[in-house]
């Protein structure tokens, strides 16, 4: 295969998380079926552990995978989980010329994640009330018991969940506050054209199927949703399914010169 034969794909994590969710196991199998795959952590971001962070705004953000994307300086397809969905979709408001697609996994929707904060108020108040009080994410997150919760679904074994937890850190308020409702994108905004993919998982209880198809819908596409996967959609059981349909469509669209 020729060097341009596929775009990149650069792969962004979203809260809490780091390049290792995409590491762990999604960007090497995609790696062995031929794909040049490159992952990144956020600015602040590969730091382990409950120590806070900088206020790194929504724009902080997306500036760093604009930049990550402009240094590529090839065709790049940008997929971004969770939060960095979200990023994602303030990066097709720029309409850098070498975004080729952009694929939406578990994203937050542009409405923003009320939605999110309805859920934890009646999932786990308290731990809700002591983020609110001192503006400190990591609370949401500190036990594997909680992450295993809030990111996967039953059928993932404890020891993997507690695997999956040592590696997450905290995150920055003014992100949230952001996604919330001062830095939300504006669908409109971006180019119609751009191929998108939007997925997400039928148990996620951070953002459930309804909000992965009103995202869907404002991107004008439809969306995928793996019925038996929570919010991680990269580690959770049957991650297997989310990257071979994912290098599918990147070939599909792509065709390898013969």
């Amino acid at each position: 295969m020729s060097e341009q034969a596929l775009p990149t794909l650069l792969l962004v994590h979203g809260a809490w998380h780091g390049s290792w969710c995409w590491e762990q196991q999604f960007a090497p199998w995609l790696r062995e079926q031929g794909h040049d795959v490159v992952t990144m952590d956020l600015p602040g971001h590969g730091k382990p552990g409950p120590e806070r962070i900088e206020w790194f705004s929504l724009t902080d953000y997306a500036d760093a995978v604009e930049a990550k994307l402009r240094g590529l300086g090839r065709p790049v397809i940008v997929a971004g989980h969770s939060m960095g969905g979200m990023v994602v979709q303030k990066l097709m408001e720029r309409r850098p010329a070498n975004l080729a697609a952009a694929v939406l996994v578990a994203s937050a929707p542009p409405g923003g994640v009320i939605g999110v904060v309805l859920h934890l108020l009646k999932s786990r108040p308290l731990a809700l009330l002591r983020t609110s009080l001192t503006a400190d994410l990591y609370h949401l997150v500190r036990s594997p018991e909680l992450a295993h919760a809030l990111f996967y679904s039953d059928r993932l074994p404890d020891e993997l969940a507690e695997q999956y937890w040592q590696p997450l850190q905290n995150e920055s308020f003014r992100a949230f506050l952001d996604m919330l409702a001062l830095g939300l994108p504006k669908p409109r905004r971006a180019d119609a054209a751009l191929p998108k993919r939007v997925i997400g998982g039928g148990l996620d209880t951070i953002f459930p199927p309804d909000d992965v198809r009103r995202t869907a819908a404002a991107y004008g596409v439809d969306s995928i949703i793996y019925p038996d996967m929570a919010h991680n959609l990269m580690l959770d059981v049957g991650w297997e399914q989310v990257a071979e349909d994912l290098s599918e469509w990147v070939s599909g669209r792509w065709p390898r010169p013969g």
